[in-house]
């Protein structure tokens, strides 16, 4: 059994891969300020890599749900434009 006051028991990382370097980056300006606070991400090319951590199950996959909806409108409005 996990202590409760050991701090995050739910770590969940991705990668996600887009066309290019530049498509990433303008996706991931998009998202970062809604994830502030919820998760940690980077570029590195054209992979955005996220770092979700939380107390709980139910926690870590709320925050994975609104990441990912905001990843797929981003994604969404980045393609149109190229």
């Amino acid at each position: 059994m996990v202590d409760q006051n050991e701090g995050p028991q739910v770590i969940c990382t991705l990668e996600l891969r887009f066309r290019s370097e530049s498509e990433a980056i303008k996706v991931h300006k998009s998202v970062e300020l809604d994830n502030e606070g919820y998760l940690e991400s980077e570029v590195h090319g054209e992979v955005i890599r996220a770092k979700i951590t939380a107390e709980s199950l139910k926690s870590a996959l709320h925050t994975l749900d609104d990441f990912m909806s905001c990843m797929s409108v981003a994604e969404k409005i980045v393609s149109r434009k190229h």
